[in-house]
């Protein structure tokens, strides 16, 4: 059998530099000498961050609002991307009439879409694609965090693992490979936590054959796990983003995956974003190092002590900022008084324990979410 060559990528979002240099159609200067890992691929998919858009009114939501100019797309035909994941927490950031604008521009330029829909329904359909007599489907999901377009008309795939591995094993009853990118996990965290963790490797018992994960903006280790592959974490692809150079920001890799007999892959580190704009391969010397690092990435994932160690120092680091979105008045100047002790917590452990049952009990929360999302 010949090798079915499929390549996934972390986020991409075209904007600052990169957006003045699609506009400028000089795509050379984005992708340097990292091009010719997208030639000679089967499919190559690319996590799509933000909508390709002029119109548009940002939403309500806490985080930041992202779009680029329409012209990001020249990009992404430069590249030869097949396919653009569109579950994630920022394409629904201009509301409905961005979402319809990229999606129409998508498909004027042969680019097909996953994970997103008019209903739920639609958006978790998998992209299916026969390449070489092989049936393939590709599922996206992402966690949470405002995929739904403020009038209801646009919905992403949201993760719910009950309807997630339903929809593997009905993918799984007629194709020949099936795929999940999931756009999930704490940001600029370096590891999946515990729960993560079972979740992927659910979604392979469920009949994945792989699982791609970004959303982070860091990049994270892989396993091999029964007869799946889990990557718990891409990085960022091409993401510019001033402020963050020379960090874990600009640093992430690309799988390629060989379907032959069984699934084979590579691991192909990138660094972007940095003094030059676009993205590139790593010397030798920053190769070692990107090597050696995910060796010690993977073996944390493979320890559960390790794993469950390490998500607790993280929970502790952010422990300060959790604590003060609990809090009713929140801002940099209250959350500064707090920390020099000069602003008094006003919720009670007793409503904090009110909290940890409204959340933690699944019948709780679902009363919770739906009068949050009423009175919002």
């Amino acid at each position: 059998m010949e090798a079915i060559k499929i390549t996934f990528t972390g986020d991409f979002c075209p904007l600052n530099r990169v957006e003045d240099l699609a506009r400028q159609q000089d795509f050379g200067t984005v992708f340097n000498d990292f091009m010719d890992v997208f030639l000679g691929n089967d499919l190559n998919v690319v996590d799509l961050e933000c909508p390709l858009t002029i119109l548009g009114l940002a939403r309500k939501k806490t985080g930041p609002h992202q779009k680029a100019h329409p012209d990001g797309v020249n990009l992404l035909k430069y590249a030869g991307i097949h396919l653009a994941a569109m579950a994630n927490n920022h394409i629904m950031d201009y509301g409905a009439e961005a979402v319809r604008d990229t999606l129409k521009l998508l498909r004027a330029n042969g680019i097909r879409t996953v994970g997103i829909g008019h209903t739920l329904e639609e958006a978790s359909k998998p992209y299916s694609v026969n390449l070489k007599g092989k049936r393939i489907a590709i599922l996206n999901v992402a966690d949470n965090e405002f995929l739904t377009a403020p009038d209801g008309s646009f919905v992403c795939n949201h993760i719910d693992p009950v309807r997630c591995f339903q929809s593997i094993g009905q993918a799984r009853s007629d194709h020949d490979y099936v795929f999940v990118i999931a756009h999930a996990g704490n940001e600029f965290y370096e590891l999946p936590s515990p729960r993560t963790k079972s979740l992927y490797r659910g979604m392979v018992d469920a009949g994945a054959d792989a699982v791609v994960s970004h959303h982070t903006h860091a990049y994270s280790g892989y396993e091999v796990y029964r007869s799946g592959h889990i990557f718990y974490g891409l990085g960022n692809f091409i993401y510019d983003w001033p402020g963050k150079r020379n960090t874990g920001w600009n640093r992430g890799y690309v799988v390629r995956l060989h379907l032959m007999d069984k699934v084979e892959f590579e691991v192909i580190p990138l660094k972007q974003g940095n003094e030059e704009p676009g993205v590139r391969h790593l010397n030798s010397e920053e190769e070692e190092a990107f090597r050696n690092n995910l060796a010690r990435l993977n073996g944390i994932i493979a320890d559960d002590e390790q794993l469950e160690q390490k998500f607790q120092e993280y929970c502790e680091s952010v422990f300060q900022m959790y604590d003060a979105f609990l809090e009713p008045y929140f801002g940099k100047y209250v959350t500064a008084l707090r920390k020099r002790g000069l602003f008094p917590r006003l919720v009670s452990k007793r409503k904090r324990l009110l909290y940890l049952n409204l959340i933690r009990c699944d019948s709780h929360r679902e009363v919770l979410l739906r009068l949050l999302k009423q009175n919002s």
